[in-house]
């Protein structure tokens, strides 16, 4: 029965999220979920509850729906109540939706699971490294975002309504987040990851600024 909740919650997501921004669509989730899988190898938490988190996490993402944190979770707990899952489950589910995003950690967040750390861990994963960078530049586009502008420096967000509200250019995004993910893991696991990935990103920024300046 288990199996199934996951089999039913991977079709429903492939579907709501076939016309997704590319940053968030399905083959995301896939990655983030088969990195959750990877974390389990590890860890010891509730599969059942991780997976389906990880399916989930970003079914209605705020960005994309007027700043608007509950929406996922809503949705995320009537379907997963449609198919028969626990309740308990559910609101576990729900609750690891809501507080694993890197703006709510920039809030108040009073829930806690290993769990959530997991998920947590393998979502920030999927920002790191050469997909972080592929992902951090197309998302940059589709908010037609400057690529880098030397004359805008990035800025230490201490709260989520400044981290939302940020317009800067993409390259930004990587001091005020992306390099900032290594030392936020939860797991060794993923801080093993995360050393490789976040090493990747420092030698592509090296690079772009020699070619930025022209020293090839």
């Amino acid at each position: 029965m288990m199996q199934a909740y996951i089999d039913q919650t991977a079709d429903y997501v492939r579907k709501q999220l076939a016309n997704a921004e590319a940053g968030h669509d399905w083959w995301h989730i896939l990655r983030v979920w088969n990195n959750v899988k990877l974390l389990l190898q590890h860890e010891t938490a509730d599969r059942i509850t991780c997976e389906l988190a990880a399916l989930l996490h970003d079914i209605a993402d705020s960005k994309f729906h007027d700043g608007d944190e509950t929406i996922g979770p809503q949705m995320a707990g009537e379907f997963l109540s449609k198919i028969g899952v626990e309740a308990s489950t559910v609101q576990h589910v729900q609750n690891i939706i809501f507080n694993m995003s890197y703006k709510a950690s920039l809030g108040d967040v009073t829930f806690y699971s290993k769990e959530l750390e997991i998920v947590q861990d393998a979502d920030r994963l999927d920002a790191m490294g050469a997909i972080g960078i592929a992902r951090a530049f197309h998302y940059g586009g589709f908010k037609n975002r400057e690529l880098y502008n030397p004359n805008i420096p990035p800025v230490a967000h201490h709260d989520k309504e400044s981290y939302k509200n940020t317009t800067a250019p993409t390259l930004n995004h990587f001091y005020e987040k992306l390099l900032l993910l290594k030392d936020k893991m939860n797991t060794q696991a993923a801080r093993t990851i995360a050393k490789q990935r976040h090493e990747f990103m420092e030698q592509f920024l090296s690079r772009f600024y020699d070619e930025w300046e022209g020293n090839n």
